[in-house]
């Protein structure tokens, strides 16, 4: 028994594995979204649920040999996912993973009256963090980026969700074509009176295949900030953060020491995931190696191919060492602080960006104040973050 028991303990650690489940509906597209999300008048849920825990059984199969430190629910709108099926899924994986004794699972959510009815019963199933979609406390911007609750939801959600989970979030979107330095530090300052240890803050981007990106390139019906007015809203919204206590870990995402998301972490430093439902994505160091897999984005495909085969793969693939070594820098360089770790390299990832940085573009980036290098970590300066992608873009350049 004892010779048993210490062998358990020297067992060398199973490399963490983050659980991303994709629900793809939503009760309105908004007109800024790109992600996968659908419509749909009626969804069979019972089907769903067992085409989904089936999809995590064909993983489990493949990659086993993990501990599972998040689960997070992401859509479309997973407050629309009936709470009994979230419990199924996440008693799954504790049923065919270690699972972390201190698991973050996560699930996004509407803050309208009708979805916060559910939060306690969330909370039951096992969900410890909520992500609110809040975007806006301004009724002209809630208007503007297609939302369905008011400012009063909003607010009355989050005050639910600070009683109901033990940790949440909510997400802020700024740089609307009404924002003013002043109207969003107002905005800004009246949402952390609300906020727990977390808040995401974008900056509107206008994708491709989206409402907005006709309506802005093509219709003309709104200007975006200038570019000059962007940049301040940005730096003024690093300095007030700090000043609050939840600095910038991430280039949108502001925590207190902690608070951070551990799901998304996970991305950024390059470990594995598994992207389970319709349109996923996943990273994934499989029994036999590392792949790269993406799922069939139609739900009505993916449900159809899940119930027969199991899985809704529609693509996976080898990484080759330029594309690991690339993914690594650009995840990494997102993390204000942690930056890229080298050390997360392998010898031959490392052999190809000294390869390519050997003319010294790494170096002079360095000398222009937009990077730092101590010998572990490469990080973007407060400059450097303001041209982030012109960075990484000089980096990897053949």
């Amino acid at each position: 028994m004892f010779a048993s028991s210490t062998a358990v303990r020297n067992k060398p650690a199973a490399p963490p594995l983050a659980v991303y489940i994709h629900w793809p509906f939503c009760k309105k597209k908004c007109p800024y979204c790109d992600f996968n999300s659908h419509v749909r008048d009626q969804v069979d849920q019972e089907m769903w649920r067992e085409a989904l825990l089936g999809e995590l059984r064909h993983w489990h199969r493949l990659a086993s040999n993990h501990e599972v430190t998040s689960i997070f629910f992401g859509g479309g709108t997973p407050s629309l996912m009936p709470p009994p099926t979230a419990e199924a899924l996440i008693n799954e994986v504790h049923k065919l993973w270690p699972v972390s004794s201190t698991i973050e699972i996560t699930l996004e959510a509407n803050p309208t009256s009708v979805e916060a009815k559910n939060f306690v019963t969330l909370r039951t199933a096992g969900v410890n963090r909520l992500s609110l979609g809040v975007q806006s406390l301004k009724a002209e911007s809630l208007k503007f980026l297609g939302r369905e609750h008011s400012a009063t939801e909003a607010l009355d959600a989050v005050t639910l969700a600070a009683k109901t989970f033990p940790r949440f979030s909510f997400d802020l979107i700024y740089a609307l074509p009404t924002h003013t330095l002043a109207s969003w530090e107002e905005e800004l300052r009246a949402a952390l009176a609300y906020a727990g240890g977390h808040l995401s803050l974008y900056q509107l981007t206008i994708e491709e295949n989206t409402a907005f990106h006709h309506a802005y390139h093509v219709a003309k019906k709104f200007a975006l900030p200038e570019e000059e007015l962007a940049a301040t809203l940005y730096e003024r919204t690093q300095e007030i953060m700090e000043s609050a206590g939840l600095p910038a870990y991430e280039i949108s995402n502001h925590a207190r020491s902690g608070e951070e998301s551990r799901h998304n972490r996970s991305y950024w430093r390059g470990e594995s995931y598994l992207g389970i439902g319709p349109g996923a994505h996943g990273r994934v160091d499989r029994n036999d190696g590392r792949i790269t897999t993406r799922n069939i984005k139609s739900p009505e495909r993916w449900l159809e191919a899940a119930r027969s085969q199991g899985h809704g793969l529609e693509e996976e693939a080898s990484l080759t060492t330029p594309e690991r070594a690339e993914e690594k820098l650009l995840m990494g360089l997102r993390l204000v602080q942690e930056g890229f770790n080298i050390a997360s390299l392998h010898d031959h990832e490392r052999a190809y960006l000294d390869a390519l940085w050997q003319d010294g573009r790494l170096a002079t980036l360095i000398e222009q104040g937009l990077l730092i290098e101590d010998g572990t970590r490469i990080a973007a300066t407060k400059c450097g973050r303001l041209l982030l992608n012109e960075i990484t873009a000089r980096l990897l350049a053949a």
